[in-house]
């Protein structure tokens, strides 16, 4: 068994999309819109056969009032660069364009060599090597 994709809510479509095809090495799908429900959405993908990302957004979803990644539900996703010269400088690259790096680049008690960034709407994302 494999995790097939993620969901994530988002407001900025575009925006969102642009996040993660610029700094992560994905492609994306057309995107897709029901008229009816005023849903629309893109699937992330990072290859074939493997976990795809899908950015969802309906103008009736709303926020909690909370700050994500530390209420009960998702709280991350990583996404593995290959190694840790290149968690290094993804951590850089996106610190240089102005987004918020939650975590420095470390390595963990259980093993990992990771950073953590914010993306545009505060999803916290590992970056991991």
């Amino acid at each position: 068994m494999t995790i097939e994709h993620l969901g994530v809510w988002v407001d900025d479509l575009e925006g969102m999309r642009n996040f993660y095809l610029t700094y992560f090495d994905l492609t994306s799908n057309e995107k897709y819109t029901n008229a009816r429900t005023g849903f629309t959405s893109y699937f992330l993908s990072f290859g074939e056969g493997k976990t795809r990302l899908e950015l969802m957004h309906r103008a009736d979803i709303s926020e909690e009032p909370t700050k994500r990644g530390f209420s009960k539900g998702l709280a991350h996703f990583a996404i593995s660069v290959g190694n840790d010269e290149a968690v290094d400088r993804l951590t850089e690259r996106l610190r240089a364009d102005g987004y918020t790096i939650a975590s420095e680049p470390r390595r963990t008690g259980d093993g990992y060599y990771e950073s953590v960034v914010l993306d545009p709407e505060g999803n916290y994302v590992e970056i991991a090597g």
